[in-house]
């Protein structure tokens, strides 16, 4: 929190590797060594960041309170060097994630990044993203009160940290020593449409002793639901399912064979007629075809949001040389984010509505047709005119961690012992296939019909329609699927009660569980031109366990889109060995070394060996370059080898249109998929110059080549590659084109991605009569990001959205453009963020427009005119001053997710009292 106002640091430390160049003492004294810390990037100590040959960005607590940041989020989304990550609402891109955040460096995918908290491992989500990626969330970290700073290394740690530092090290560092209370409150507002605020309490208590310190934070926030009705970013088309209700029928005899009926009132329903094949429309009688539903009002762009999260620290002082620490958080979430009414019925064969023709007086009694025929319903249980289906995430993240260590003759040494667990709970509601079809037949059992279906059993011995303690309705109760519910109230009241039976909720509960036992000790070795060498050695083992519990409507696949899943169990140890020396060679150049083994066992990935170079040249006063290379390694995850799950995702048919389909991913029974571990190359050459008194230039070159990729296959790619593969379940159709219902997909090692690019940065700190005005300026630019995919082939990725493809979204450029002023008890700030425009694949490479937002800020700190040594802090900013709309993405929800901010300005209000 800001509490020093005199002491305001740039917004340039949140993408930039602060190296300000030191000459290496020829000797090290006992009071140089007192001075020394370990930084993230290294195990021996060192004297400053800038000692560090690697890239090393760093934002601390006032760069955190002048961005008004309420959430971790909120820093990780302004990071220029963070594309792609997974921290909005998105039912089409994260189905199970919601109330989460992540971070993606480099664009190399959400589990290539690090997350340490205090230099220590944080326990995976449970429930992974679409992609089938676990990752750490940021949002059950800690409470941002209790921030001192984040590290990022922002080259590959492999070498030093293991497999899942392939793309760079986040480490999120407490504070230390605190002595007194602080408490925080702040209230944000959405100025455009909708009710959506969140309001967001913080407390902070330490206690500094002479032997020791103890720190207690939480944090507790509030958040209302910004819906897409009431903002509303896509058109029509974007959102529009050719399986509504009312719906379409298959079976009618004045169709042509094989060919769907739409409703006759579809379109006085509030539906839209659609042709039931695009190259075959003209040529087909009126009133062939489906009947499409707008979901597109049904769903957030901000999700209804409780969370609570706590730390305790504490920290002892055993002897002058021995030293012990241990910590505790806790988080808590609840999140609710809305779905469609139903999800599109996809068992085609559990949807017959019996005819009088076939069934005589047992037929569905509201049929429209002439002739009362047997059809079969093509469409959803509820559409037009129904109400939001709630989708419930729920999460509890506890973490402790305990470590003992202190100094060894020119050394040091720690031992620690972490232990992580993650409960993620996803709860969403779907039709029961069965309990359909027998409310369809008046529960009635239906006999199988040889090409229509295998028959359903409407008696108590089906369990699918009991479980839960679901009792049957009785016989003779139908179903009205036909729009005349709708148009005319025909048996409305027991089509809603009918709704209630039929609708289930399927429950994933997912566990993660992490356990690290991990230790090192460095020492001084001899004397070179430079200084003294120094080397570390360590040891690590790690044990990351994931399971999946279904509700027994899952486990007998009983629903019509989600369908159900299975119960898995998997485990992953991993055994390391580490050594690091530090050498240098003169009193200007300075070198790191570094390697790493790591064990899993034969079946998990098997070993690997990761070396790391890295060099710092200092050849004036004002200027140094460094320049790294390193090889990383990382197995198949836990979820990866035997996880299973049901997505909903937006594909573009090549056959037909836009479709929303379900895409499932199911692991061999019993056993771990073949997949081969990945692997990665990393290099980062980078100079800092400081020309001028108060001026600091930056830049970095960084190429990442990473290898044997493990993906989920995407189903873009696959209907890109064959629109009739087996993979793709189809909607039947005269010409072989009907819509998409479902695809399904697993995981493969895809071939390669390959990225690099620039990080540029300037900042001045400009001393004037009115105050101290620092100019700053942050930004990454992508030279390139090649894929090679399975289905796709090669890609040029760069500047590209990667809808098509296993990539993620990859704007070109991206800056932050600051202007900071302080003068005694007032400060002010504003930020220009920049993200450029970039090509459409789903959508032919049209352009997504670039987004440019402006943010401001003043705080005044109260305490000077009261004549009060602790601080109090009023601060009022706006966020997207100019109320920029998040650019037209032609998709669902109408915007890219993983790049751009749905909202609008944003106003807040915080107060800051230390007591």
């Amino acid at each position: 929190m800001k509490f020093n106002m005199s002491k305001r640091v740039s917004m340039i430390a949140l993408a930039t590797a602060i190296a300000a160049p030191q000459h290496a003492a020829a000797q090290v004294t006992d009071s140089d060594r007192a001075d020394t810390i370990i930084v993230t990037g290294s195990f021996i100590k060192k004297k400053n960041q800038a000692d560090l040959p690697s890239p090393l960005a760093t934002v601390d607590a006032g760069n955190i309170e002048d961005i008004g940041a309420q959430n971790i989020a909120d820093i990780t989304q302004t990071l220029t060097i963070n594309t792609g990550a997974q921290n909005n609402p998105d039912a089409f891109t994260q189905n199970a994630t919601t109330g989460t955040s992540n971070i993606n460096l480099r664009g190399l995918g959400v589990g290539s990044t690090l997350v340490l908290m205090n230099g220590k491992r944080q326990v995976l989500s449970g429930s992974p993203t679409n992609d089938g990626v676990n990752f750490v969330d940021t949002s059950s970290l800690v409470p941002l009160i209790a921030v001192d700073r984040v590290e990022i290394l922002k080259d590959g740690a492999s070498a030093l940290y293991g497999s899942d530092a392939v793309a760079g090290v986040v480490n999120f560092i407490t504070r230390e020593g605190y002595d007194g209370i602080m408490l925080s409150g702040n209230y944000l507002s959405h100025q455009s449409q909708g009710d959506y605020n969140e309001f967001n309490i913080q407390a902070l208590v330490g206690k500094d002793f002479d032997r020791g310190s103890i720190m207690l934070a939480a944090s507790y926030l509030e958040r209302t639901a910004l819906t897409t009705q009431e903002r509303r970013l896509s058109r029509p088309q974007d959102d529009t399912s050719a399986l509504g209700n009312p719906g379409a029928f298959f079976g009618v005899p004045t169709a042509p064979a094989g060919a769907p009926i739409h409703d006759p009132g579809c379109a006085a329903a509030g539906g839209f007629p659609l042709p039931a094949s695009a190259a075959a429309a003209p040529f087909l009688p009126l009133g062939v075809g489906f009947c499409g539903f707008d979901f597109g009002d049904f769903f957030n762009l901000v999700p209804e949001e409780e969370r609570f999260v706590g730390l305790a620290r504490a920290e002892v002082d055993l002897s002058d040389t021995i030293n012990w620490s241990a910590e505790f958080s806790y988080a808590d979430n609840e999140a609710v984010r809305g779905n469609s009414p139903t999800f599109p019925f996809l068992q085609l064969g559990s949807a017959v509505v019996p005819g009088a023709a076939d069934f005589g007086p047992f037929g569905n009694p509201f049929n429209i047709f002439p002739g009362d025929p047997t059809v079969v319903f093509f469409g959803r249980a509820s559409g037009n005119g129904g109400t939001v289906s709630p989708n419930l995430t729920t999460t509890e993240t506890w973490r402790a961690s305990t470590s003992v260590g202190g100094d060894i003759g020119t050394g040091s040494w720690e031992i620690s012992f972490t232990k992580g667990n993650n409960e993620f709970v996803v709860a969403t509601e779907d039709t029961v296939t069965d309990r359909f079809q027998c409310s369809l037949s008046g529960f009635l059992s239906v006999p199988a019909i040889p090409g229509v279906t295998g028959g359903t059993d409407c008696t108590s011995a089906n369990p699918d329609l009991t479980t839960g303690g679901a009792t049957i309705p009785a016989f003779g109760t139908y179903f009205n699927p036909f729009s005349t519910a709708l148009t005319s109230g025909v048996n409305a009241a027991t089509n809603a009660t009918l709704l209630d039976y039929m609708i289930g909720t399927q429950v994933r509960t997912y566990e993660s569980d992490l356990t690290v036992v991990e230790g090192y000790v460095s020492q001084e070795l001899f004397e070179m031109a430079g200084g003294p060498a120094s080397i570390a050695v360590g040891a690590q083992y790690r044990d990351n366990d994931l399971s999946q519990t279904v509700d027994a409507l899952s486990a007998n696949d009983a629903f019509a889109f989600l369908v159900g899943g299975r119960d898995f169990d998997g485990s992953q140890d991993v055994f390391a060995f580490f050594a690091e020396a530090s050498l240098p060679l003169s009193e200007f150049i300075d070198v790191q070394l570094a390697v790493r083994h790591e064990r899993y066992g034969e079946s998990e990935g098997g070993s690997t060996t990761d070396p790391k170079v890295a060099v710092l040249v200092r050849p004036t006063d004002d200027i140094s370059f460094r320049g790294s290379f390193s090889t990383s390694f990382r197995a198949p995850s836990v979820f990866q080898q035997f996880g299973e799950s049901t997505t909903l995702q937006q594909v573009v048919d090549p056959l037909n249109s836009v479709a929303f389909v379900a895409v499932r991913t199911l692991a061999p029974a019993g056993m771990a998929r073949p997949l081969l571990p990945e692997e990665s190359e990393a290099f980062n050459f980078g100079a800092s110059w400081t020309p001028l008194p108060g001026l600091q230039l930056d830049i970095d070159y960084f190429n990442f080549d990473f290898s044997n990729v493990i993906i989920q296959t995407s189903p873009q790619a696959i209907l890109n590659a064959d629109p009739n593969d087996p993979a793709v379940i189809r909607a039947p159709s005269p010409t072989m084109d009907g819509p998409v219902l479902q695809i399904n997909n697993d995981f493969v090692n895809a071939s390669s991605v390959e990225t690099s690019g620039l990080d540029f940065s300037a900042r001045y700190d400009i001393e004037t009569n009115f105050g101290t005005l620092t100019p700053s300026f942050v930004g990454t630019y992508v030279l390139n990001y090649d894929l090679v995919d399975p289905q796709a082939g090669a890609v040029d990725g760069e500047g590209v959205r990667n809808f098509t493809n296993f990539g993620s979204p990859t704007p070109q450029m991206r800056f932050n453009a600051g202007l900071e002023w302080s003068n005694g008890a007032h400060s002010a700030n504003v930020f220009v963020r920049h993200i450029d425009s970039y090509l459409d694949d789903q959508n032919g490479l049209s352009t997504i427009d670039s987004d440019t937002r402006v943010d401001i800020q003043y705080a005044l700190a109260i305490n000077e005119y009261m004549d009060r040594d602790k601080a109090a802090v009023a601060t009022i900013g706006v966020r997207n001053l100019f109320e920029a709309t998040a650019p037209q993405v032609f998709t669902n929800g109408g915007f890219d997710s993983r790049v751009h901010d749905p909202r609008g300005m944003l106003l807040y209000f915080g107060v800051d009292l230390e007591l």
